[in-house]
């Protein structure tokens, strides 16, 4: 049986204010675990507001959701074992029974979490290949062609070597500043 394996975003539920201690465990887990390539971001939701206090306004950081927190993960069994017996962790959100896998958080969903933070995440497909020539659409290289050399995942850049004034120079570029020719 072939399928591919995604990332997506999964909702995990911890013991009341046990959110930070949970994060920190699980990504010691990770690396102790070699579960890099499984289990990739561990996320605790939170918002400023602002309290009024003794007459003073004090900013307060918030959970979003307390008694949660998100893990963005390719489900595996494996995967699934290390967060489920993380220290802290009573279980999966959206998993009905003890063996059953939990179901992920749909993109939009991730999306609305993200933008009530005030954080726009960046979704990047990466429809891009190294060696592959393109065309630069904006900012101070608007219009030369290039060739890609480098492609930053994380940073969600890439680098392109442009012809300028008869030498090859590098180039970092957010992957929307570029496009296909």
């Amino acid at each position: 049986m072939s399928c591919v394996m995604e990332k997506q975003w999964y909702v995990v539920h911890t013991y009341s204010g046990y959110e930070n201690k949970v994060k920190t465990n699980l990504e010691k887990r990770v690396e102790s675990m070699d579960m890099k390539d499984k289990i990739f971001r561990v996320f605790i939701p939170t918002e400023d507001e602002v309290e009024m206090k003794d007459g003073k306004k004090k900013t307060v950081t918030k959970k979003v959701f307390p008694g949660y927190v998100l893990v963005e993960m390719i489900m595996t069994d494996d995967s699934w074992y290390v967060v489920r017996n993380t220290p802290g962790v009573t279980g999966f959100v959206g998993s009905s029974g003890s063996g059953s896998k939990p179901t992920p958080l749909k993109p939009n969903e991730v999306e609305a979490i993200y933008k009530q933070m005030g954080v726009e995440e960046v979704k990047a497909k990466i429809d891009f290949s190294l060696k592959e020539t393109v065309k630069v659409k904006e900012g101070p290289f608007a219009d030369f062609v290039g060739t890609i050399e480098e492609i930053q995942l994380d940073k969600h850049k890439i680098k392109v070597h442009v012809n300028m004034f008869g030498r090859e120079t590098p180039v970092e570029l957010d992957y929307n500043q570029v496009e296909k020719i």
